[in-house]
């Protein structure tokens, strides 16, 4: 069973806070989807992520709806689809995610821009969601400057 990790982001910005965990799923030979809402989004994301020099570490990915999508360690999708039988989620801009996802995979993560009170909302509504229906959850913040586990159910 699984667990889904909040994280209140309010110091660096998404692409960055989401390449560090990337990378951490990546080395814990995790495959993984990262979920947005929005394609064009998702789309920027991939370029910042191909952007990365050596320096930071390569990370592995496409976008969905290519030939190769079942191939990718990390796919980039507004799907709840997850081809590329990836063990963990990454829910970025409020796209949903369920308890049974939660239950069936290694790990959900759900980032969210805590200057962003609609984003704040949706976590706060997900979080009591996911709590409600028995899911174990974690939530994390970076307020001190280095993230700190607030909360778990």
């Amino acid at each position: 069973m699984g667990a889904a990790y909040f994280y209140h982001l309010t110091r660096r910005p998404l692409v960055e806070t989401l390449t560090m965990l990337l990378g951490k799923a990546q080395g814990a030979g995790w495959r993984v989807a990262v979920r947005g809402t929005d394609a064009a989004v998702l789309a920027q994301m991939d370029a910042a992520l191909w952007r990365q020099g050596p320096e930071d570490g390569f990370l592995p990915h496409g976008m969905a709806g290519g030939p190769h999508d079942a191939a990718q360690p990390i796919l980039l999708t507004t799907s709840a689809d997850i081809p590329n039988g990836a063990s963990c989620v990454f829910s970025i801009h409020g796209a949903e995610v369920s308890a049974a996802e939660v239950a069936a995979l290694d790990r959900v993560c759900i980032l969210f821009d805590g200057e962003d009170d609609i984003a704040l909302n949706k976590a706060r509504g997900q979080w009591k969601a996911l709590k409600a229906a028995g899911a174990s959850a974690q939530y994390w913040s970076e307020e001190s400057g280095r993230w700190e586990k607030k909360a778990e159910t």
